[in-house]
């Protein structure tokens, strides 16, 4: 069953030498919350509550991306690129203002930068993935006002392992792509030694749908480089969406009782197409490979006024290249430096918290290897941020505060830096008004400087099928959020309700201008005169903004008695975007609502899962609408205790059992591919 608790994930602390200090017998932890906050609330005394999963439910939620993984959850969807990607949008809000996160530590990929480019997170090796919001989010970034997303792997143990040896594999198969997901876990030590090992490998085919690939009506409405073209299109079948990815982790740390220190290095590689637009061309893939290395530490009780100090640095050295035809046309890289020291202090007066320095020092480019003009220039940019967040009680209520100032700066190759100074500020509160009923808020102002593609981006970037032109003379991004949230929990029901609305002002966003570039002639055009030849220009731009929405459920107590437990789940979101000079924010969620029916009977569980998502009838200028659909999905396991002290979790789903053909209205590619059509899902988890 999914809970909801307040945690700011674990960052790192410096270590003595007294961490190898004589090895005491380990302690049994909390089993709850494993990433705390500064002062260590209980879920009933949350100022602002964050999404977890964790145990059984992420087993059966766990999808190939992160976007996939989450989007059942209230307020997110995923904004796909075809099914090789899968990016989280929350509350309408994706890229930048959406930070992922591997433990704690930014990517260092760029999935934030394009729509195309997946993210160097993989769901399945996941312990824990949270979803935090309110002031706990200035802990990690500016700009976040969709909310941070934190993937916990437990790659560095943090203590001392119970048992010398403890072995998980997982076997998934998926009949949609015929898709094969093996991934394995092995984790022990001994004495003051915790090692990590694990590694997964994905294969999978084209995607089977519910109908054509691609709507051509609205692509050639919403692509003006279609017009004129005789489309190629499938039924059925996504062509070009087969995908194959592999990767593994080893890491270590020493673990006493004051403390532990530890490091790691893990490799993924993925490669995965991007679906076809009809018009012929040569098959675009990505080859993503990335490699990553991470050192984390915590001293407990390091001085009189201090709980912890904690430090954390990673180097990620990304690369994925962009193939046309199988031959190489665009060369992404980025190599980034992160590091984090935090300390969290005792109760000063009425208040307890964190308070900390973050530094990322990163050298991205973008080039183009047909064209000498990079796609976006060889750039540094750096960021130096300090921060705090504290908490305390007063009377009926709990509140939180966060602080967060930063330098940031980028400077591309050749041309003069652009330097900004984003100040955010955040503060939530939380009154238990009596045993069922309790009433929340959190108030944000938060600035986001313009990230690099949005400023310097210019030329063609075949994996989008687009013209992006950036802009360099961009300011910052200021938003005011309001969120108010209540809860009430009785014999006969528990439900929450979050209403949301923040303003935006100088909203970032791309859209497409309605002209395209002709690449044969080298030129702008109002209408492309070489069809086949053409891509539409997607500009960055800014504009006032507000954003308003909320969402609810309520979970009934059908039946408990000697023959199971029901519980019968309503829920439902919204988000809508609008510009203050008329128009819609393009690429955001529709009305979503449904019911769902949990049923367990012992170590047996099975769920119903329906899901009306209403038509998106406001898609942006230049945008097409996408129809409604109804989604339908059901899901069973069992767990079972068996051969030598084995555990093994047996579970099956089956998806859109309805086979609709759904467009998704987050995403880029939606006229050209749709959602998975009807599949079956089949794995078996066994822990030793």
């Amino acid at each position: 069953m999914k809970r909801t608790i307040w945690v700011i994930p674990y960052c790192l602390g410096a270590i003595s030498t007294a961490l190898l200090a004589e090895e005491e017998s380990p302690q049994e932890l909390e089993p709850l919350v494993v990433t705390a906050p500064p002062s260590g609330p209980t879920e009933a005394d949350i100022a602002r509550p964050a999404t977890t999963l964790s145990a059984d439910e992420l087993r059966s939620k766990a999808g190939n991306t992160l976007g996939e993984t989450l989007k059942n959850e209230p307020g997110i969807t995923s904004q796909s690129f075809g099914p090789g990607v899968g990016i989280p949008v929350i509350r309408g809000q994706s890229g930048p203002r959406v930070r992922v996160m591997s433990n704690s530590l930014g990517n260092g990929d760029v999935s934030q930068l394009s729509p195309d480019h997946a993210n160097g997170v993989e769901p399945v090796l996941a312990e824990r993935i949270e979803v935090l919001r309110g002031p706990s989010t200035l802990l990690y970034g500016s700009g976040a006002i969709g909310g941070i997303v934190n993937v916990i792997d437990n790659r560095i143990p943090e203590s001392a392992p119970a048992k010398p040896i403890s072995p998980i594999g997982e076997q998934r198969y998926h009949s949609v792509s015929d898709e094969w997901t093996s991934h394995l876990k092995l984790e022990g030590g001994q004495g003051l030694l915790a090692v990590h090992l694990d590694g997964f490998y994905r294969d999978r085919g084209d995607l089977h749908i519910g109908g054509p690939a691609i709507a051509e009506n609205a692509a050639r409405q919403s692509d003006p480089a279609l017009r004129g073209v005789d489309l190629q299109n499938s039924f059925g079948v996504i062509p070009n969406s087969q995908a194959r990815a592999k990767g593994g982790t080893a890491g270590f740390s020493l673990v006493g009782d004051r403390g532990f220190a530890g490091a790691s290095i893990n490799y993924l590689g993925n490669n995965y197409g991007i679906p076809p637009d009809g018009t012929g061309g040569p098959d675009v893939r990505i080859n993503l490979k990335q490699a990553r290395y991470d050192f984390k530490s915590e001293l407990k009780n390091p001085m009189a006024f201090a709980e912890a100090l904690r430090t954390r640095f990673g180097y990620v050295d990304y690369t994925h290249t962009e193939l046309e035809g199988g031959e190489p046309a665009t060369l992404f890289t980025n190599k980034s430096y992160e590091g984090r020291l935090e300390l969290a202090h005792q109760r000063l007066g009425p208040f307890k918290g964190v308070i900390g320095f973050q530094a990322v020092s990163s050298a991205f480019s973008a080039l183009s290897l047909e064209n000498p003009v990079p796609l976006v220039p060889n750039s540094g940019i750096e960021s130096y941020a300090a921060f705090a967040v504290e908490s305390f009680s007063y009377g009926p209520g709990r509140y939180e505060l966060g602080l967060r100032g930063e330098s940031s700066s980028v400077t591309p190759e050749g041309g003069p830096s652009r330097r900004y100074t984003p100040i955010s500020a955040s503060g939530s509160g939380r009154w238990k008004i009596d045993e069922a009923n309790a009433i929340s808020f959190a108030v944000t102002r938060s600035e986001r400087p313009p990230q690099i593609q949005e400023l310097f981006s210019h030329g063609v970037h075949d994996a989008t099928h687009s013209y992006e032109n950036g802009d360099p003379n961009l300011g910052t991004e200021t938003s005011y959020n309001l969120d108010l949230g209540y809860r009430f929990k009785a014999v006969w029901v528990s439900a929450e309700l979050d209403l949301f609305q923040n303003w935006v002002n100088s909203y970032l966003f791309q859209q497409q201008t309605g002209g395209v570039f002709n690449d044969e002639l080298g030129r702008f055009q109002a209408r492309c005169s070489s069809p086949g030849a053409c891509f539409p220009v997607v500009q960055s731009r800014q504009a006032d903004a507000t954003f308003r929405g909320y969402e609810a459920k309520a979970t009934f107590p059908l039946m408990e008695n000697p023959y199971g437990v029901v519980d019968l789940m309503l829920f439902s979101d919204f988000t809508r975007g609008d510009f203050v000079q008329g128009g819609d924010v393009p690429r955001m969620p529709p009305l979503r609502y449904g019911l769902q029916l949990d049923y367990g009977y012992g170590e047996f569980a099975a769920n119903l899962r329906l899901t009306r998502g209403e038509s998106q009838d406001r898609p942006g200028e230049h945008e097409t609408a996408t129809p409604g659909y109804v989604l339908l999905n059901v899901g069973l396991q069992y767990s079972l205790s068996a051969w030598k002290k084995a555990d093994f979790l047996l579970f099956v789903k089956g998806n859109n059992l309805l086979d609709e053909p759904i467009r998704n209205s987050t995403s880029y590619l939606r006229n050209f591919a749709p959602e998975p059509g009807r599949g079956a899902e089949l794995g078996v988890r066994a822990s030793f």
